[in-house]
């Protein structure tokens, strides 16, 4: 009896060492197997040994041996000094190296007094302190913002450039009335950038809101709309996620009038919003008549195969002096009365077109206009989205364009058969499969050119089957002749695109200074990172683009080039991915990413397509600036660039194995669930299961896109923090100036819980920014719901307040009588999985109210 009851309260003191052997034993074996694993693949060899060694740590804990304890301070003590190896002073480096070890730590602390031989209460109870003081301070850290650059305004000057030249007779989107935003980038040069200074650094702190609209559109399994009002006179123009058009008064945010064009949910495609309208005012004495050919074509006595001849003036009555164009979500061009709201009658067919024309086939959901057009010279320009990923030979990327009054047909620009300048012959379609312009075109009335960012082909991961004209205009930005829909000029930024790297961002324009004074540019950002600086009447670059080895083989080897351009001017791109740059919470996911990685091709940026094994794209398709564009404070001379810093894990699969697993394209009638443009694969974000893919119909491969390369079972990223930033940069020098994590934890975390955490951990972003005279950078687009001011000299963030929605659009500024408004649609995305909604919010300073005595 007394044996036994000696044994009991041995027990209870041995218990929690055997829990805690228990779960060192388990925690070794998976670090163990996993290390040879990797190991095996060539990586680090640290999880094997920690392994081993939490193994024979984990079996003297449960023998109750003090063994055991020496055997885990080897391992802490040897990880320590491997983290700090591998991980210098990069704060999120240390995280999943040492935060579960240091945890281990302290329990293993509480514990070795009771172990045989263990270390005395009091010294166990330091050690505790220590190591829970050392916890403590690494979680307090994760609030100071990481991965910072200082601002450092050391050389910066401003362009000393005379105003962009307008030509008579422009618009408004060409030289906005002060207070007013005409256009989605303020202006046709797409700046957006406002003289507006009521609102600055001093006193944003006290922005309020001013007022708040919804929608009552918002479909169902759908986000809202991405659009940026435009602010014309007292009223502001939008749309919703059906394409509903809406006018608003300016001050008061009360509607106005609404415009239901009728889009099906069929026809919206699962990751297609509208992200705006566009504006325009008949000239009150046109030189030619409505709709017209344009001089150098009617001198030919012919009008452009397919177009019909325009209509006698007297025959035609006018209406809508000024009037909202919007493109749908279904293929058409609609014009509506500014004033009212109703159809223009005298524009196409009851105020209405159809862009689709000419296109063949065009399922619902295949064809979709979701960006504003661009109106030049009295030619409304419009490109399209094409259902991404489906068939190589989808419906055209023809870019069209038609008469801002009537809605005739003024030209078609089809790439492959430039002899097409209307509609193609009867039995015959636009050239299918070519690339489209889904994104925002800008525009320059004095040149009478429109600047395309131009997509990749149809399936955009195979190349073999594309033809001449195709490589040479793909992932190009193209100079059309508005009046012609002849191109001026091209520039490519990637020679045969394989990685889905489209042009998603408009081309800014600028006065960029030149030996002998101001030139006519632009400022093209990439997906790459890239910036380049062109001359908007030729396309020759102001500064300096040189060719660079890149890795070839894949699936293609022929096809790959083996340069490819880089812009010597600025880069938003890092470095090149190595293992050490895997994350995770803990060493497990960091250790399943590292031997992901490990098992990937990947030889830096342009690594081809593989079907072998998957092969790691960096930065992704949705990398550096996409259709959310940059900014530029034309006085200070300042660009002002938010951009996303995520890999994707993708592979290339075998047609009969793509068609043994069902991927099929979406082109069944009232497939509401379709993907669509650059974006499509943005729903799937981070799935590498076998059981969705992109099927690339009509080649030789399917594609698997892990969008963002997360892990499946804590639904993190693979590679370390940052994930997303903004910047600051010198527009004479292209010198950055500062640049800052861009994005809180608030709304992410393992497994999908919210964090709730104001941790600068910088997230995936879409939209841009508007800045001011004030000195404000105005912003939303982070994953974190949040809208912020941010000041433009040191990147600091003034103001902020938690939107309703996703904040995936980009902002507008205006004033209205005598006080200034900043504007956001909250609509949620696709992509970044941020909550959908259908809420425009404003926002303003206190109105001063003056009290009678």
């Amino acid at each position: 009896m007394a044996t036994s009851a000696s044994a009991r309260p041995h027990a209870r003191r041995a218990w929690p060492a055997t829990v805690l052997g228990l779960v060192l034993l388990l925690l070794g074996l998976v670090l163990a197997g996993g290390g040879a694993w990797l190991a095996a693949l060539g990586g680090s060899p640290y999880y094997l040994l920690a392994g081993v060694g939490l193994v024979v740590s984990g079996i003297g804990f449960v023998r109750g041996r003090r063994a055991g304890l020496l055997w885990f301070a080897a391992v802490f003590v040897g990880t320590t000094i491997w983290a700090a190896w591998e991980s210098g002073l990069d704060y999120w480096r240390w995280v999943p190296r040492l935060g579960l070890m240091v945890a281990l730590g302290i329990a293993a602390a509480l514990v070795a007094p009771r172990l045989a031989g263990g270390p005395s209460r009091r010294l166990a109870n330091g050690v505790v302190a220590v190591l829970a003081l050392v916890f403590v301070a690494a979680f307090a850290l994760a609030f100071v913002p990481h991965g910072v650059t200082e601002a450092d305004w050391s050389g910066h000057r401003p362009l000393a450039a005379a105003p962009r030249t307008v030509a008579v007779g422009g618009q408004p989107a060409d030289a906005p009335a002060e207070g007013d935003w005409a256009a989605y980038g303020r202006d046709n040069a797409a700046t957006r950038y406002i003289r507006l200074d009521r609102i600055d650094r001093d006193n944003v702190g006290r922005l309020e809101k001013a007022w708040t609209y919804r929608t009552g559109d918002l479909p169902e399994h759908r986000w809202g709309a991405e659009t940026t009002p435009l602010k014309i006179g007292d009223a502001l123009y939008l749309c919703t996620a059906r394409n509903i058009l809406i006018a608003l008064d300016a001050a008061t945010g009360e509607e106005r009038w609404r415009y239901d064009p009728q889009v099906r949910d069929a026809s919206i495609p699962y990751t297609a919003a509208c992200r705006g309208v566009a504006y325009y005012a008949l000239p009150d004495a046109p030189a030619t008549a409505p709709g017209s050919l344009p001089a150098d074509d009617a001198a030919d006595g012919d009008a452009p195969p397919g177009t019909a001849p325009p209509p006698a003036v007297a025959t035609r009555p006018r209406t809508c002096p000024t009037r909202i164009v919007e493109g749908t979500l279904d293929g058409r061009l609609i014009a509506v009365d500014a004033r009212t709201g109703v159809p223009c009658a005298d524009f196409g067919d009851g105020g209405q077109v159809d862009i689709t024309l000419g296109m063949g086939e065009t399922p619902p959901g295949f064809v979709s206009i979701t960006s504003p057009p661009t109106i030049v010279r009295g030619v409304i320009v419009t490109g399209h989205q094409v259902l991404d990923g489906q068939r190589r030979w989808a419906p055209s990327g023809v870019i069209k364009g038609f008469d801002a009054e009537t809605g005739a047909l003024r030209w078609a620009w089809d790439m492959v058969r430039p002899d097409i300048a209307g509609l193609p012959p009867e039995g015959e379609t636009y050239t299918l499969g070519t690339p489209n312009m889904w994104t925002i075109a800008s525009g320059d009335e004095a040149l009478g050119l429109v600047y395309l960012p131009m997509a990749n082909s149809s399936a955009d991961y195979w190349s073999g089957l594309r033809l001449a004209e195709e490589d040479r205009y793909a992932t190009s930005l193209v100079a059309l002749d508005a009046t012609t829909g002849r191109p001026a000029w091209h520039f490519q930024t990637v020679r045969i695109d394989v990685w889905d790297y489209d042009l998603g961002s408009q081309a800014t324009l600028v006065d960029f200074p030149g030996e002998d004074g101001p030139v006519p540019a632009l400022v093209l950002p990439t997906k790459q990172g890239d910036m380049y600086v062109l001359d908007r009447r030729t396309g020759a670059p102001l500064v300096g683009v040189e060719e660079r080895p890149v890795p070839g083989g894949g699936v293609e080897p022929e096809r790959r080039s083996p340069t490819q351009p880089f812009s010597t001017y600025h880069t938003l791109a890092k470095r090149d991915l190595t293992e050490r740059d895997m994350w995770g919470m803990t060493p497990i996911d960091q250790l399943a990413c590292r031997i992901q990685f490990r098992q990937a091709s990947y030889a830096g940026i342009y690594t081809p397509p593989t079907a072998e094994r998957r092969w790691i794209q960096y930065p992704s398709y949705n990398g550096g600036s996409d259709w959310g564009g940059i900014a530029i404070d034309t006085d200070r001379g300042v660009i002002v660039a938010n951009y996303n810093d995520m890999p994707n894990y993708n592979r290339l699969v075998t047609r009969d194995r793509a068609d043994r697993l069902g991927w099929q394209p979406r082109d069944i009638a009232g497939d509401a669930e379709a993907g669509g443009g650059s974006e499509s694969r943005g729903g799937r974000m981070g799935s590498t299961a076998e059981g969705a893919g992109d099927p690339q119909a009509g080649t030789p491969f399917a594609v698997d896109v892990n969008a963002g390369w997360r892990l499946p079972f804590t639904g993190l990223l693979c590679k370390q923090p940052p994930y997303g930033g903004i910047r600051a940069i010198s527009l004479a020098t292209g010198r950055t100036l500062w640049d800052r994590p861009f994005g809180t934890a608030r709304r992410n975390g393992p497994f999908g819980i919210p964090s709730m955490l104001p941790i600068d951990i910088g997230t995936p972003n879409n939209g841009g920014a508007a800045v001011t005279s004030g000195g404000l950078v105005f912003i939303a687009a982070a994953t974190d719901d949040l809208i912020r001011a941010i000041d433009i000299e040191t990147g600091e963030t003034l103001w902020s307040d938690v939107l309703p929605a996703g904040g995936q659009a980009g902002p507008a500024v205006y004033e209205v009588g005598g006080r200034q408004y900043l504007v956001i649609m909250s609509g949620g995305h696709h992509f970044m999985e941020t909550p959908a909604g259908d809420q425009v919010t404003a926002y303003a300073l206190p109105e001063q109210r003056v009290t009678e005595e």
